[in-house]
């Protein structure tokens, strides 16, 4: 094991799976150049439902990542992260081996987990009989089997659990991945998140709270964050991974390094189990709080990767959070909202913006905040409006709030 000291960490692969693409390239790709992967539902018929359309992931195969005996006894969410996290190893040439496994880790966050097989089964007990109930339901509808099958496929012995702070939970569970490598317990981590809850029960549980955007009329314009006449978000599914290194066993086998962990901050509103505390008190204190461990001043960020869902009270309130903190320095910011064209993954949602993060790091290119015409008054930061912006990033922070109170903000950086 490492020494117990204040190590740096360092990100040194990517995985990808959304409504975008099924890799990193083809996601980015997308993103630069403005494309929407909100469409009508084609996962189950929604014609009684109230919202219609969702950004699902189109012409996804799980047997090109695992065989097909294993890929019947998980549910789409664990499919994605397993998928999401081959690729963030192959991408870091990381070979986890019987030299390192007890030093790496998988940590997958997930607000729903297994929603889908819960619902079939669910309504396959009350149809057939409980005897009749698929013997794989308890290990596919955990919220941790997506850990569990990382680990088990990738070989990781290293600490191995799922984070559940609802839209929070891949953002946290990329910050507790970091600290646990931090404070030296482990050399490496595989962090992130999937979700798929673009099924019947998820549709009409988030319609039921007044949370889905319902243009059905125009589905690729329907997120719209930060826009006047934005009315809800988008559900989204997919997964997005991360591995994260101790710096020196990055560089003493060789890897390129993306980008830094700086900073996570996390905070509690106490406030309301759906809607954020007035002035977005709770997100203000979890953007400090990143900020104070990376020791940034605030002028010193120069893009914020929003939260951005498209709902009345979370922008207008997350406008306020960075008004708080930054002061004048806000209106110089680059605030942008990529729910805007991935739809919300929910517990994916961090993991999926933090990779962006990365990217922008890599490429000086900030994706826009598409579907922005019209925008809240209330709303007056500068969104990255409809189109990409070609900048020199160095410092960025990548936003994440969730039901229940959960605020969780990485701090990353270019690797100097």
């Amino acid at each position: 094991m490492c020494n117990k000291d204040n190590h740096r960490v360092v990100i040194t692969g990517l995985g990808m799976v959304s409504p975008l693409g099924l890799d990193v390239a083809t996601n980015w790709d997308a993103l630069i150049n403005g494309k929407s992967g909100v469409a009508n539902i084609t996962l189950f018929d929604a014609s009684k439902h109230v919202t219609k359309f969702a950004a699902e992931v189109k012409n996804f195969d799980p047997t090109a990542f695992i065989n097909r005996k294993e890929a019947r006894r998980m549910d789409r969410f664990a499919q994605f992260a397993v998928a999401a996290s081959q690729q963030a190893v192959k991408n870091a040439n990381l070979v986890i081996d019987d030299s390192n496994a007890n030093d790496i880790g998988a940590l997958i966050g997930s607000g729903a987990g297994g929603l889908t097989t819960t619902q079939d089964q669910v309504i396959n007990m009350l149809q057939n009989g409980p005897d009749r109930v698929n013997p794989f339901t308890a290990p596919m509808m955990i919220n941790d089997s997506a850990s569990g099958q990382v680990s088990i496929l990738l070989g990781t012995k290293g600490p191995n659990f799922c984070i559940t702070s609802a839209c929070s939970s891949s953002a946290d569970a990329i910050g507790i991945a970091y600290e646990t490598i931090k404070r030296g317990d482990v050399k490496a981590m595989i962090a992130g998140g999937a979700e798929a809850t673009i099924n019947q029960i998820g549709i009409a549980a988030f319609n039921a709270c007044k949370a889905l955007s319902e243009r059905n009329d125009s589905p690729e314009t329907a997120s719209r964050p930060f826009e006047k006449g934005r009315d809800g978000f988008i559900m989204a599914e997919g997964g997005a991974a991360l591995v994260l290194e101790d710096l020196e066993f990055a560089k003493t086998r060789g890897a390129n390094i993306l980008a830094e962990i700086v900073g996570y901050g996390a905070s509690a509103d106490a406030f309301h189990m759906t809607a954020p505390a007035d002035n977005g008190e709770g997100a203000a204190r979890a953007m400090r709080i990143a900020m104070n461990e990376a020791g940034w001043w605030p002028d010193e960020v120069q893009y914020i990767n929003a939260h951005g869902t498209s709902t009345p009270l979370n922008d207008k309130n997350e406008t306020i959070a960075i008004k708080t903190v930054f002061g004048q320095h806000a209106y110089k910011l680059a605030v942008s909202s990529t729910k805007s064209m991935t739809g919300h993954l929910l517990g994916g949602a961090g993991a999926i913006e933090a990779a962006i993060c990365v990217l922008v790091l890599q490429y000086g290119i900030i994706p826009p905040t598409i579907n922005l015409k019209d925008p809240d008054p209330e709303c007056d930061l500068d969104y990255v409006p409809n189109t990409q912006r070609k900048a020199v990033v160095n410092k960025i922070l990548s936003n994440s709030f969730g039901f229940g109170g959960h605020n969780s903000v990485l701090a990353l950086m270019r690797y100097v």
